[in-house]
């Protein structure tokens, strides 16, 4: 099965079905598209482009964006719509299992041609069921000046030991430097937990994995939760806010403590880039990686893909081919990969590809180009949906001091291994 290493954010809270529109019907019988979007962040920049694409080809797109960790729950209740998405995400393997009926095979689709690697193509058997359509990074996001402001650069990090001097240092003289903490607020509300029982979680896999030359595995050990505890009590500690407040906390919460000046670091991705580009220039933003204390010298971003597009093969054969083109021409015409690239931020992995604008895409491959080892997305081989959250809640009581590392542990290894034999 070829694809990049990912992981599903958070997809458990119910959705209200009204608060999905209805899909427009295409006149004079042609065919239309619902795409059913996973990316809330780059909501605006999708409208803006289907309305393009409808005026430059008289196609009706509809664009509908699940709320953040909701996308799951919304696909199964559009799917069971006579007005179906036409196309829709998976997050690789472990989300094709509940679509893979659904899926057209894209082998001969003129997209599937355009990639610049059959890695991208998401395949169960022979058939193409889904391809990725953009490379993302994620690390630690950094406000230089006020690094600067506390007498750093970000030469001064370049390990784990360094991140913890220099965020201790700025906790402690938060008053002097006028901020809240060194780090924002690590929310473990549904919109933000995922950040770290799937992000930064993938860090001790990856080293685990790494260690013992696999990719998957239906026992883990645990070998690098010692490190996981490491970083994961910074951010509880060097904090905006306290432990017990984390549970109610959001992702925008985080945002815009970041975005006001309340912290210096910030653990989230290249998709922020057009939120937080609206305040600081290309020159004021870092992203450094989540140094984990085992191979620091080496390690450059966390870098893959969890968005695989779907074509829903139930959909009419007027749809299937409306949306076919549509996936085409964001991909290939100036105007598509324009939008991609700057009003998205995205890296897409097709030859027409334009060069992204996103500073932390650049910094990604600065990185690379330096010699540092991208961290792999590995979340593809976490068992379940179940697990993330059984770890999310531990890590909430841990945060909240009403429950023990030991618990986190527990959800971590004993938790893994009971889901994986579920899912045998």
């Amino acid at each position: 099965m070829k694809m990049k290493k990912l992981t599903a954010m958070g997809m458990a809270v119910m959705m209200a079905a009204t608060m999905i529109p209805a899909v427009p019907a295409m006149a004079d019988g042609g065919g239309k598209v619902y795409y059913l979007n996973f990316k809330p962040e780059q909501d605006e920049a999708w409208q803006n482009l289907a309305k393009a694409y409808t005026e430059e080809t008289g196609t009706e797109v509809t664009v509908v964006t699940a709320a953040s960790g909701q996308y799951e729950t919304t696909l199964q209740s559009e799917m069971a719509k006579s007005d179906a998405p036409t196309l829709f995400q998976v997050n690789g393997p472990v989300g094709l299992k509940n679509w893979k009926d659904y899926c057209y095979d894209l082998t001969d689709a003129e997209i599937t041609k355009g990639l610049t690697s059959d890695a991208y193509e998401l395949k169960d058997g022979d058939a193409v069921d889904g391809i990725a359509y953009v490379i993302e990074s994620y690390g630690l996001i950094v406000n230089k000046t006020l690094l600067e402001k506390a007498g750093y650069t970000l030469d001064d990090i370049k390990s784990y030991d360094d991140l913890k001097k220099v965020a201790d240092d700025i906790q402690a003289r938060k008053d002097e430097l006028g901020v809240k903490g060194a780090f924002t607020s690590a929310g473990m509300d549904g919109s933000s937990d995922w950040r770290f029982k799937t992000h930064l979680a993938n860090l001790p896999i990856y080293y685990e994995y790494k260690e013992d030359g696999i990719d998957d595995t239906d026992a883990i050990k645990g070998t690098y939760l010692d490190n996981y505890k490491n970083v994961f009590d910074l951010y509880i500690t060097d904090s905006t806010c306290e432990g017990s407040e984390l549970s109610a906390k959001t992702a925008d919460d985080s945002r815009n403590e970041f975005i006001n000046g309340d912290a210096v670091f910030y653990q989230n991705g290249s998709w922020e880039y057009a939120e937080l580009s609206k305040t600081y220039s290309d020159d004021e933003l870092a992203m450094i990686p989540i140094y984990f204390g085992v191979d620091d010298e080496n390690e450059g971003l966390a870098t893959g893909t969890e968005n695989y597009w779907c074509v829903n093969k139930n959909a009419s054969e007027e749809d299937v081919q409306a949306t076919l083109d549509f996936m085409n021409w964001c991909v290939t015409s100036e105007a598509g990969t324009k939008a991609m690239a700057e009003d998205m931020g995205f890296t897409i992995p097709f030859k027409t590809a334009q060069a992204p604008t996103n500073v932390f895409v650049k910094q990604d491959a600065e990185y690379t180009e330096a010699g540092l080892t991208p961290v792999s997305w590995n979340f593809t081989t976490m068992p379940s949906e179940e697990w993330k959250n059984g770890l999310g809640t531990a890590l909430t009581a841990y945060a909240a001091e009403t429950g023990s590392w030991d618990d986190v542990v527990s959800a971590f290894v004993d938790g893994w291994a009971t889901e994986k034999a579920l899912s045998e």
